[in-house]
């Protein structure tokens, strides 16, 4: 328990004591997570493009889309967010995800 140390603010994430995150520690955190996951390193920007891009390969309404990534334009979410795959690119994508699935149980 924190108590009086505690610091109120308006923020989402804060530290355990109510402080805002150091960016530095938040992408260290986020490494961490992901090295433990087991998954590539991305920089956290690019889960937001990620997500986008995920979405649109999931046939999701782009409306449903720029709400979920809180765009205000649906251009910004369609044109800078979200790329949507051509077939030829999801057989690809599948085959590497396939290949790093079985280098990874090595």
């Amino acid at each position: 328990m924190v108590g009086d140390a505690w610091k109120t603010s308006d923020l989402t994430f804060t530290t355990r004591t109510g402080t805002p995150i150091e960016p530095r520690n938040f992408n260290r955190a986020f490494e961490n997570h992901c090295r433990r996951a087991n998954v590539p390193r991305i920089r956290v920007h690019d889960t937001r493009h990620t997500c986008g891009s995920l979405l649109a390969a999931l046939d999701l309404h782009p409306r449903v889309t720029m709400r979920i990534l809180r765009h205000s334009q649906i251009s910004m979410t369609m044109d800078v967010y979200t790329q949507i795959p051509s077939p030829e690119t999801l057989k690809a994508l599948d085959r590497l995800n396939q290949s790093l699935y079985r280098s990874s149980e090595s």
